[in-house]
Parts: C-alpha cells; sequence; structure tokens
C-alpha cells in the first residue's frame, strides 16, 4: 500500500489554491452580503430535497498516520464532497441518500436507505438499507458541519491491528503489529494482503440493514439490525451472523442529554474463521461495544463526554494464547465556548487504551495507547461557511512515530 501521506498529497497545491482563493474572496466580500446558497435546493413541490456539503481540509504530513481512516485518507489532508437527496414519495414514505468523494476519487454511496412512517401523527419510523449508525452519540456528528474542530475523536477514526478479514495465530503475532493499525502486515489465517485494522466504531461507513427509531421530547430509542459490526460496518455480509445494536438518549433538564449504546455482532469473516478453527464457529468471534455519553449545554458553553467499551474474541489457535477478550476503552471530553456572534473555541481530550496479554517474551497491551489533544476554534464568514483552525497533540506508547504535533485549518461550506 502507497504512503497515504504522498496520494493524499497529490492534490495539496490545489488545495492550497482553493483556500487562498476562499479566503480571498471572504476578506473582499461585504459584510452584508451572503455570496453563496445558505438553504437545500427543494424542488417538484417539496417532494425533492438536495443537499451539498463540502470540507477542504489541510495540514502537515502525518508519518505516524495517527489520523489514517478506514478509506486510507488522512481526516486532516482531505477534500470531501457530499451531496444528498431525499425524495418524498408520501406522506409514509421518503428514499433517502448521500453520494460522498474524497479527494476526488471515485463517488461512493454513502447513505441509501427508505423510511417508513407508519403514522404520520408520531415520532415513529422504519429504515432500511445502508441506515444512519444506532451506535454512539459522536456518530451522529460526522458530516464536518457537526464537527466541532477538524479531526476526530480516536475511538471513532484511530485503527487499531485487529482486522475481521485476517486473525494472528497466537500473542505473539498480535503484538508485532503494536502501533500499527495503519497497515497490518500477515497474519496466519485469512488475507494475506497487508492492510488496515478497524477503529473501535467506524465514523465513515453506515452499515447495512433495518432500523426502527422513536421518541418524544424527554425519551429517544433506536434499535438495529445490521450486516456488519460498529468496527466493520458492511454492504454485505461477511459471515452468517448479523449485528444488533441499540442506543436510547433522555432528555430530564433543559440543555442536559444523557445517551447509552450497546451492540453485539460477530466480528470475524467466515473465510479467516474456518481457516483457523474450520467449520461453525462464525458466531462465537464477535466484537462487543458498550458506550455512554453526556451532553450539557448553557448560555456560550457546551461540554460533552463519551466513553466506549469495545470487546473483541478471536480463535484461540496455539499457545502463547491470546487472552480474551480484547479489550480497547476509549474516553473523550470535547468542549465549546462561543466568544461572540460567528466565533467559537473549542478543545477536545481523548484516550485510547488497550488490555495486556501475554507473549512468549513480553507482557504488553496488545495495541499502543494514544493520547490526544485538539484545541481550536471556527469563525463564519457566512452562516453557512465556516473557516476552522486547530493545533493537534497526539502521543502513542508505540509505533514507529511516538510523538507528533499538528497545525491544522479547513474550510467548510454547506447548504
Amino acid at each position: 500500500m502507497a504512503d497515504y501521506n504522498l496520494r493524499t498529497g497529490m492534490n495539496i497545491g490545489m488545495k492550497a489554491t482553493l483556500l487562498a482563493m476562499a479566503f480571498a474572496a471572504a476578506a473582499a466580500r461585504p459584510a452584508h452580503s451572503q455570496t453563496l446558497p445558505s438553504e437545500p435546493i427543494v424542488v417538484a413541490g417539496g417532494h425533492l430535497t438536495l443537499g451539498g456539503d463540502v470540507a477542504l481540509s489541510f495540514a502537515p504530513k502525518d508519518p505516524g498516520f495517527f489520523n489514517f481512516t478506514d478509506y486510507e485518507h488522512s481526516t486532516l489532508r482531505l477534500l470531501r464532497i457530499d451531496m444528498t437527496a431525499a425524495v418524498k414519495a408520501g406522506d409514509h414514505l421518503s428514499i433517502l441518500g448521500d453520494v460522498r468523494s474524497e479527494n476526488i476519487d471515485r463517488p461512493r454511496p454513502y447513505a441509501l436507505y427508505v423510511r417508513i412512517r407508519p403514522w404520520t401523527d408520531r415520532a415513529f419510523d422504519i429504515q432500511v438499507g445502508r441506515v444512519p449508525p444506532t451506535f454512539g452519540a459522536f456518530a451522529r456528528r460526522t458530516y464536518a458541519s457537526d464537527n466541532l474542530l477538524i479531526g476526530y475523536p480516536l475511538a471513532y477514526q484511530y485503527l487499531t491491528s485487529l482486522r475481521p478479514d485476517a486473525v494472528p495465530a497466537d500473542a505473539n503475532e498480535l503484538l508485532n503489529m503494536r502501533g500499527r493499525g495503519w497497515l497490518v502486515s500477515r497474519y496466519s489465517f485469512g488475507s494475506q494482503t497487508p492492510y488496515h485494522g478497524v477503529p473501535l466504531v467506524s465514523a465513515f461507513t453506515w452499515d447495512t440493514g433495518m432500523q426502527v427509531h422513536g421518541g418524544n421530547r424527554f425519551i429517544d430509542a433506536t434499535a438495529a439490525v445490521t450486516a456488519g459490526t460498529v468496527a466493520n460496518p458492511l454492504f454485505t455480509d461477511d459471515n452468517s451472523g448479523k449485528q444488533v445494536a441499540g442506543r436510547i438518549t433522555f432528555r430530564p433538564a433543559a440543555g442536559l442529554i444523557v445517551g447509552a449504546s450497546g451492540a453485539r455482532g460477530p466480528f470475524v469473516a467466515g473465510t479467516a474463521s474456518r481457516g483457523a478453527v474450520g467449520d461453525g464457529h462464525e458466531n462465537a468471534f464477535t466484537q462487543t461495544a458498550w458506550g455512554a455519553d453526556v451532553e450539557y449545554s448553557r448560555d456560550y458553553y457546551l461540554l460533552r463526554v463519551e466513553t466506549i467499551v469495545s470487546d473483541w474474541r478471536l480463535p484461540a489457535v496455539r499457545a502463547p494464547f491470546i487472552d480474551l477478550p480484547l479489550r480497547a476503552t476509549s474516553t473523550s471530553i470535547e468542549g465549546r465556548y462561543k466568544i461572540q456572534p460567528g466565533l467559537y473555541a473549542a478543545a477536545r481530550v481523548d484516550h485510547l487504551g488497550f488490555s495486556e496479554i501475554a507473549g512468549t517474551t513480553r507482557h504488553d497491551t496488545w495495541d499502543a495507547p494514544v493520547t490526544r489533544l485538539e484545541v481550536g476554534g471556527g469563525y463564519s464568514l457566512q452562516r453557512n461557511l465556516v473557516l476552522k483552525l486547530s493545533y493537534q497533540h497526539n502521543a502513542r506508547d508505540g509505533g514507529r512515530i511516538h510523538i507528533l504535533n499538528l497545525a491544522e485549518a479547513q474550510l467548510l461550506f454547506w447548504f
């Protein structure tokens, strides 16, 4: 696999030029004018609604691959274009879709699902297809316009050394890949092609299946059955099982939201499972995830806290055996303060830790713990045109790079 800093850097000159042009245009724009559309496009008598989201992010190279994603791009060196459409076929049926392109790559379907509302006077719907995430709080804020900063929380982006399509034979193999989630070379069973690992929860791919949602002003609940897992969402199933996920949120007081999530499903692909232990064990090698989150806002302040715990079970093939389950725990705290209309400051600190396993010659965490601090802010050039600037500090106990500091910029437009 080519260096993602080089691949994402092919358009760096173009990105810098676009940024400079946008900044110059914004500086020359009269304060009272709006030079870009600010609302979704509604046609066909309200039956078709079109929207868009363009985020242009720029930062120095990331040789430690701290910001690598499961689509092999850096979140900080990225031109992302989303085009959304909602077709209203009646009071009870809608079709929604999102097509995304990153760094001028071929567009791919990010979301495509049917929404059924049996009752028009109740907040209850059924969604079928490539559906929105059920698990987690930040999973609902993955669009750049909803993200306070430019980087992502570690749980939703940082790649561990686990792969669904390949499994290690023993603890030594897994420890050898510690801190190498961006490119996991060969494990004994499954795919022999070097490839990246998975995060705890993927922020960049939606799963396929059926989702049910309902609620009122005080409580909101969602449940789903899907083909993949929260770490590895799929369009088509790669084993014989399905994931079951659920989330519930409460609004006990003004400005306060408390949420809890859970998910469990087979993680290891059928080919890797059969190669390791034979037929009949596919459903035994699972990912189980739990999450809790709190959000509180008042006046000019916003504070969010989210914790996610994920357990994976892999085949036990030979000694030294992997101590199961393999656990990863992430905690993220972020906040925002509105300095004045159109200007805010924000910060996020999060940590990702791992359980310990014992190899032949060493006892260590199965992957390298990571801590990230990001501080920055945003300024609205107009209501839906925002400039973000931030600074990110990464620290990792392993891998090729242990410490990395990056300055970042992002220009964001949506309608």
